[in-house]
């Protein structure tokens, strides 16, 4: 699990190479400083965390022996997404529909489809960090 300290080192490298001139750089250091100030790094550094517990939690799921364990995510996401559309269908069919359904359907399927694609993409981007 990546430190406080080595968020900092880390924004501090990618602001010397990316920022070029010399008072935009000096402006995102301490826009950085601040953020650590605020905790908001901290809060960085506890999502980096959650998604770590995530992967772990996934790689103990596809070792298992049992096939639902390998596939209820994937399920229950295909099983919101149709029913979100069924519910647009019938919406553009004029065929009433409770919003307050449509609304957390919306929801989890956000829900779903960030923990795939965001945390995949979070793992990728430590993954390179990993190997410099």
């Amino acid at each position: 699990m990546l430190g406080l300290d080595a968020i900092l080192n880390i924004g501090g490298k990618l602001i010397d190479k990316l920022i070029p001139d010399p008072e935009a750089k000096a402006k995102a250091q301490l826009e950085l400083a601040t953020l650590a100030q605020n905790g908001e790094l901290a809060q960085l550094q506890a999502d980096v965390s959650e998604q770590q517990e995530l992967t772990k939690r996934l790689q103990a799921d596809m070792m298992s022996d049992s096939w639902l364990s390998k596939n209820i995510r994937p399920m229950t996401l295909v099983f919101i997404l149709m029913t979100y559309t069924t519910f647009a269908m019938m919406s553009a069919w004029d065929i009433e529909v409770n919003n307050n359904y449509v609304e957390l359907l919306g929801q989890w399927g956000m829900l779903i489809m960030s923990f795939y694609f965001g945390g995949r993409t979070l793992e990728k981007i430590m993954d390179m960090k990993g190997k410099k």
